[in-house]
């Protein structure tokens, strides 16, 4: 089904307004305070006109800090502490793109380094309500237009445990505030007094427990639903899951039908912390993964492949024993993109030998970087894999242990990646020259997919999120010495070319019999090994994965751009020469230059500095113009070419 197809579809189903994704109502947004009134968070969610709830945490020592706009700006929980409403007065304004912050040390000390999640009302998603206690059951109306599958209640005027129901252990209760285990001892929270009482998708019942109900007491609930549609191009898709997975030996794989950006879990038949992860501040696989504690003050902790998403779901792992776990997850983003800025930028920019933040214009998924002076770096990085480096001109192994030559990326940020200081020569040293290229995982446009082999020649086949076939995949072992092995879809399933050389395509099924919407599969080189996989499709007006035939005269290639393409990778593919070399990699770049006269270039599978005396492409308004000036390797007549150009 086409993009409009959804969209007319969505729209003759849903009179009441525009279609939701997880992005309209879900941020993690980190910041770093500075200590005065004003600070804006600008996170993409309305809060003003839809309300909501802003939950706060240091990523040092400090309280949480929760605010929502039905308790007003002044009025604060810590999901940590068992005190009612907490005049911090962290919140300036709920805003319709986010929110603003005061000067108040939990939320905005000086150089501090903040996380925030925000959590928009919406039906199928997330709903506040405020009450007074009766202190007897009472039924409790909600407008989160389904089944909650956790309802969290704090007293807001006196010193309570935090009450949480979870729809896996329903007649459980369970403390935000504490470790305790999930237990029977005080089903009267969510219940008739005597026996829990299951929320429907209009109310919620509370017993006469204080932490719920007592008579004349206020209080507030946060309400989440679970895999009750509502969201994505026709409304049918999924953007919240709360229920439980059983541990062996520590470990779980957990599926949700989607990947996931943020998890909570907690153990419902132990004692044990609550645990918060999200992919902003590291989830992902190796040393990476990050977490806070919603029960503690504590300073954010760290872990070896803790918790890994996957296109499905997620993994888990050192939890510790047998015994069962409760969660609650948040789809990761889900919208087409509709422009290339929103999804691709390059920069150029001179090193200082300094710790650098560089700046992309967005939150980047996947950091490309080239040292155009000496050349010899070509490192590319994900979020997912955080700070390890495979470079395209080689085979070698992931590098993770070696700051001394790389000092590694940090994904850490809302705006670009931060890069290490004077031991990084091949990222920021003094001197030198770079071009950064930053891309961001969309539907439609880039997925990036990590696998372990389970079999020695053929792998079943993997899950993935582009939401469409790829017609561009570029798959590394990360654990063996490797070529790069690439799948274009003007050679088919029965040839591959190799990223780190210039040879032309060899036949063989390196990716399998099965490529889908959903699925595609690899031929790894040995069992267990972890392979990380980059998937490209083409978008209208935004990507465009193409191929053409050389002419040896000026050749118009048509992308379907309007403003030209900002930037171009081209190898030449076929053996019409009777010679292995059929070509390099080029890459070309509007932040270096598209133009009529000199175009640098670098290599993807080369260490060679930037070449700058050539003209080998042209700018051309619905994509790019290859000249009479380029050689054999991109435009010999009768040669084959393919390419990946992005607007």
């Amino acid at each position: 089904m086409s993009k409009l197809t959804k969209a007319l579809t969505a729209a003759a189903g849903n009179a009441g307004g525009d279609n939701l994704y997880v992005e309209d109502v879900f941020s993690t947004y980190l910041y770093t305070g500075n200590g005065s009134n004003g600070l804006a968070i600008d996170n993409g969610i309305d809060l003003a006109g839809e309300g909501g709830l802003v939950w706060i945490k240091s990523r040092g020592s400090e309280n949480h800090s929760l605010a929502t706009t039905d308790q007003g700006l002044s009025n604060q929980l810590a999901s940590n502490l068992t005190n009612g409403n907490i005049a911090w007065g962290n919140m300036q304004s709920f805003n319709s793109d986010g929110f603003t912050l005061t000067n108040a040390g939990t939320t905005n000390t000086n150089t501090v380094k903040y996380a925030s999640w925000t959590f928009r009302k919406a039906e199928k998603f997330f709903d506040v309500v405020t009450y007074t206690g009766n202190g007897t059951t009472q039924s409790i109306s909600h407008n989160l237009g389904s089944t909650p599958g956790v309802i969290i209640v704090k007293n807001t005027q006196s010193s309570t445990y935090w009450a949480v129901y979870h729809g896996s252990v329903p007649a459980y209760v369970g403390f935000l505030n504490a470790t305790n285990a999930f237990d029977t001892s005080n089903t009267q929270n969510f219940g008739n007094n005597t026996n829990p009482v299951a929320p429907t998708d209009s109310v919620f019942t509370v017993g006469q427990q204080s932490t719920v109900n007592s008579s004349g007491e206020t209080y507030v609930a946060y309400l989440f639903a679970s895999d009750a549609g509502g969201f994505g191009d026709d409304g049918s898709e999924n953007s919240i899951t709360c229920s439980s997975f059983t541990v062996s030996s520590g470990s779980a794989s957990v599926t949700l039908g989607y990947e996931p950006q943020f998890v909570i879990v907690k153990a419902a038949n132990g004692t044990g912390n609550w645990l918060m992860f999200d992919t902003m501040r590291g989830m992902g696989v190796g040393t990476n993964v990050k977490y806070l504690q919603p029960n503690t003050s504590n300073a954010e902790g760290g872990g070896t492949d803790f918790i890994t998403p996957t296109a499905t779901g997620f993994e888990i792992n050192n939890l510790g024993g047998t015994q069962t776990f409760i969660y609650m997850a948040i789809r990761r983003p889900m919208k087409t993109p509709e422009t290339g800025t929103e999804v691709f930028a390059p920069k150029t920019r001179s090193g200082s030998g300094a710790i650098v933040t560089t700046g992309a214009g967005f939150t980047p998924d996947v950091f490309y970087n080239f040292d155009r002076t000496y050349g010899g770096s070509n490192g590319l990085f994900d979020r997912l894999r955080g700070r390890g480096i495979l470079q395209t001109m080689s085979t070698a192994v992931e590098n993770a242990t070696s700051p001394a030559i790389y000092d590694l990326v940090g994904f850490d940020t809302m705006d670009g990646v931060e890069l290490g200081g004077a031991y990084n020569i091949n990222m920021t040293g003094s001197g030198r020259n770079f071009v950064d290229y930053y891309f961001k995982r969309a539907t439609g446009f880039m997925d990036v997919v990590i696998e372990t082999a389970t079999q020695s020649l053929a792998n079943p086949a993997t899950e993935h999120n582009l939401g469409v076939v790829p017609e561009f995949m570029i798959s590394k072992s990360r654990d063996s010495s490797a070529s790069w092995f690439v799948y274009h879809s003007a050679l088919g399933l029965t040839k591959y070319l190799d990223l780190s050389s210039s040879n032309a395509y060899q036949s063989y099924n390196v990716f399998g019999t099965t490529l889908t919407s959903t699925q595609f599969q690899y031929y790894s080189q040995a069992s267990g090994e972890s392979i990380v996989n980059y998937l490209f499709a083409t978008v209208a007006g935004v990507s465009k994965v193409g191929s053409y035939t050389g002419t040896g005269s000026d050749l118009n290639v048509d992308c379907g751009f309007s403003a030209g393409a900002r930037w171009v990778m081209i190898k030449r593919s076929d053996i019409s020469d009777g010679v292995s070399n059929a070509g390099d990699w080029f890459i070309w770049d509007s932040s270096r230059g598209i133009s009529a006269s000199t175009d640098p270039y670098v290599l993807a599978n080369s260490s060679a500095a930037e070449v700058t005396n050539t003209d080998y492409i042209d700018p051309l308004s619905s994509g790019f113009t290859v000249t009479s000036s380029a050689p054999n390797s991109l435009n010999k007549s009768g040669g084959s070419y393919i390419f990946l150009a992005i607007a």
